[in-house]
């Protein structure tokens, strides 16, 4: 019954969103898929009820009486109405009780993991792309990355959620519900991820001119290989070999250095993607490019002709120094 209803609301959204919100893997998003079921069936059937009776009503046949007969019959009318109408009133209450108390017995799920947490990320959004830091009480343990996160699977994990710029909001319908981010207010969700994968998210309120491209990666993996990824992030990008130089001193001495931090150069910048581990992520332009060596430059050859108005800007950079900058930046594992 649960895959039936799950095609059947699947088949009435296909054409609103491309997101698996009734294939939940994670115990916040079973809870609010739950949720969404039980008010597609309770709905459902009482949309079914009012078209049966309005069909009753249209196509039943009527009995010839006469003008007595409708005096006569008036009182006895108004009491049956008196007495449906009560009983209609009656159920509706019991089904909006019903409903209200559900969404509080999923309210109260979600709210409760909100105790537990074993791994703490700090999520900043901007106009658009995500700014990602997984604290630590020893600051030479705290990682800097953009656009992707990792979790371990079966722990819950708690994320603080900030704005840098206006209004966004956070969703990722396999693991958890929508989760603001409005500037001056500090809101926070605790998520666990139940299977390994890679899932989706997206920013939920409009911000923008590229809000549609303003993607978040979740990779969900077992703890062994994700604290081997943490590990690896927490390393400063390997120093370039000989061939790779070049591609160094583009990015340094181009004006990329001025918005981007490459721990372990001089490459500091903050307001725009940690690019340290790039090529380890998944994609590109939080989301918008597959991450591949000539979908990378393609973006930093014109970015404005991938994303319209972000942020990064166009660089006149010769065939050579393309080819340099863009093999060096795909080296950054």
């Amino acid at each position: 019954m649960k895959r039936l209803t799950a095609g059947l609301v699947a088949l009435l959204l296909s054409g609103c969103s491309n997101y698996a919100v009734l294939d939940p893997h994670g115990e916040s998003a079973g809870s609010i898929s739950e949720l969404l079921l039980l008010f597609f069936w309770v709905c459902s059937i009482i949309w079914l009820i009012v078209m049966l009776a309005l069909a009753y009503a249209i196509f039943r046949k009527r009995p010839a009486v006469s003008g007595a007969d409708l005096l006569l019959g008036a009182a006895e009318q108004n009491r049956q109405l008196t007495a449906i109408v009560s009983v209609c009133v009656a159920i509706t209450f019991l089904v909006l009780t019903g409903l209200t108390f559900s969404s509080y017995i999923a309210g109260k799920a979600v709210a409760d993991m909100a105790q537990r947490g074993t791994l703490t990320i700090r999520i900043t959004g901007y106009q658009w792309w995500w700014d990602v830091e997984y604290e630590d009480t020893r600051p030479d343990h705290i990682i800097y990355t953009a656009n992707e996160i990792h979790v371990p699977v079966g722990e819950a994990v708690k994320v603080k959620l900030e704005s840098g710029d206006v209004i966004h909001s956070l969703w990722i319908p396999s693991l958890f519900g929508k989760r603001d981010l409005i500037p001056g207010q500090h809101n926070e969700l605790t998520f666990i991820a139940e299977k390994t994968g890679i899932y989706r998210g997206q920013c939920a309120e409009f911000c923008g001119l590229q809000h549609a491209y303003m993607g978040l990666t979740v990779v969900a993996e077992p703890r062994a290989t994700f604290d081997a990824w943490r590990l690896s992030q927490l390393m400063p990008a390997a120093a370039p070999k000989q061939d790779l130089q070049v591609g160094l001193n583009v990015f340094l001495t181009r004006g990329c250095a001025l918005c981007h931090t490459i721990r372990g150069t001089s490459a500091g910048g903050r307001v725009a993607p940690d690019l340290t581990h790039i090529a380890s992520r998944h994609t590109l332009a939080a989301g918008a490019l597959d991450m591949k060596p000539d979908q990378l430059a393609r973006w930093i050859s014109d970015p404005q002709a991938i994303k319209p108005g972000s942020k990064m800007p166009w660089i006149d950079l010769n065939p050579d120094e393309m080819r340099a900058v863009t093999s060096y930046v795909g080296s950054l594992r």
